[in-house]
């Protein structure tokens, strides 16, 4: 365990106090630029140069892998990108990529902004736990290495990426992939991420889909007169949450929102109903794709059979296939399966240090997928804490003090490791 200092700890408060939501989930301008300088201010007392503070220019975004919902944005929103920058802070040498370690933390964080405060024990304010406390924890851990194996270290370049980007559904495209696409990376890649202190070397994707329902209103008093997409698209919803999960092969089937209107006295003929799934691999994300656009089909069909004669909804049965349509809201990420080496499993977890992420338990979607496929990286996620039990993304979000100063050791020795068997081993010599 390393323990966080008094300006660490005033670090901490200081990023909670500045709100730096995700422009995805809120109208108003983060206060990312701000927080970064306050981060690399920190950093530089270690010996950290700022490499690259800039934020994605509007010709990274291209391409399918693209969220809608960031394309839009882009296009709709002046300022978007520029308002949401990223951070790569270096320290020791340029040294080859084979020297270099990489940890990967961002800054922005979902809506809701919560109560700021520290009792001595504990952290509170949104971001606490994901992931402004494991950002902090993380410059902790790298004083501390410093301190334990100065020398060694000489021999190690280190990297970190203080992202934007991560959270509101952008999935890493104008944060983490544009700093990695210009080799911002090492050998060994450090994602911080709340895992309970367990070492997570696989990240599935996510994928969204969005049903729609176009059709026609009508007034209460002639409900059979229109298109009822409230109903048509309730029948969906349950037959995706029944029937969808068997094809998800070790992700997760998410039905999530579905919205029609507000009113009482009129029957919408529009509505969508959001779908969001995770997928272990690119070719298990092809095929939930597929079964989600059959079961889609076969669902419209089924409510066309079922209420054809209904004398309030035989409008709805006889329309629904022309009426209805799957949207891509993002589709064809990466997902990056097991990528560390077993060196480096054996690095990141000593006997009394973290352990490994149970291999039957399922991973979770974060940045960590844009490691996919580069060569000569090893990627790991790790970080303090539960994303359910210190409410990342809900009311109430927290980090402990003991939590935080665990995960600071536990980079300490991650980093102290890595010198070590870069100076016995002959050039950094390739595993």
């Amino acid at each position: 365990m390393t323990r966080l200092t008094r300006a660490e700890r005033d670090l901490l408060l200081r990023l909670l106090e500045l709100p730096t939501v995700s422009m995805l989930e809120s109208e108003d301008e983060p206060r990312l630029w701000e927080a970064q300088r306050s981060y690399a201010d920190a950093a530089r007392d270690l010996g950290f140069d700022v490499v690259h503070h800039a934020a994605a220019e509007a010709s990274e975004l291209t391409g399918d892998q693209v969220p809608l919902a960031v394309r839009r944005a882009v296009e709709d929103r002046p300022g978007f990108l520029a308002a949401q920058p990223s951070l790569v802070l270096a320290l020791g040498p340029d040294l080859p990529r084979t020297s270099t370690v990489m940890f990967n933390v961002h800054l922005d964080t979902v809506a809701g902004l919560e109560p700021v405060g520290f009792d001595g024990r504990r952290f509170t304010g949104r971001g606490a736990i994901d992931a402004k406390g494991p950002a902090v924890a993380l410059l902790a851990g790298i004083r501390a290495a410093l301190a334990a194996a100065p020398d060694r270290l000489a021999d190690t370049r280190v990297l970190i990426q203080a992202v934007s980007g991560e959270e509101g559904g952008a999935m890493g495209v104008f944060g983490t992939r544009p700093l990695l696409r210009r080799g911002w990376y090492g050998r060994l890649n450090v994602f911080c991420e709340p895992t309970g202190m367990r070492v997570l070397s696989r990240s599935t994707a996510a994928m969204t889909a969005c049903v729609r329902v176009d059709g026609d209103d009508a007034i209460d008093d002639r409900p059979a007169a229109g298109h009822n997409a409230t109903v048509l698209l309730g029948h969906l919803a349950q037959r995706l949450a029944v029937r969808l999960p068997e094809h998800a092969a070790g992700g997760q089937v998410c039905v999530a929102g579905l919205h029609t209107g507000h009113l009482h006295n009129r029957v919408y003929g529009t509505g969508r109903l959001l779908l969001n799934c995770s997928y272990p691999d690119s070719a298990t994300g092809r095929a939930l794709a597929g079964h989600l656009e059959r079961e889609v089909a076969d669902g419209v069909r089924e409510f066309a059979d079922a209420y054809r004669t209904h004398r309030v909804l035989a409008r709805t049965a006889a329309d629904a296939a022309a009426i209805t349509r799957v949207e891509w809201h993002k589709r064809g990420l990466p997902a990056l399966p097991a990528a560390v080496g077993p060196w480096a499993i054996d690095l990141m977890t000593p006997e009394g240090g973290p352990g490994r992420w149970p291999a039957d338990e399922p991973a979770f979607t974060c940045d960590a997928i844009w490691m996919a496929g580069l060569p000569g990286a090893h990627t790991a996620i790790l970080g303090p804490g539960d994303l359910d039990r210190n409410h990342a993304h809900a009311a109430g979000e927290y980090a402990d003090l003991s939590d935080l100063e665990a995960f600071a050791g536990a980079v300490s020795g991650i980093l102290v490791r890595f010198a070590a068997r870069q100076h016995a081993t002959t050039g950094g010599m390739r595993q």
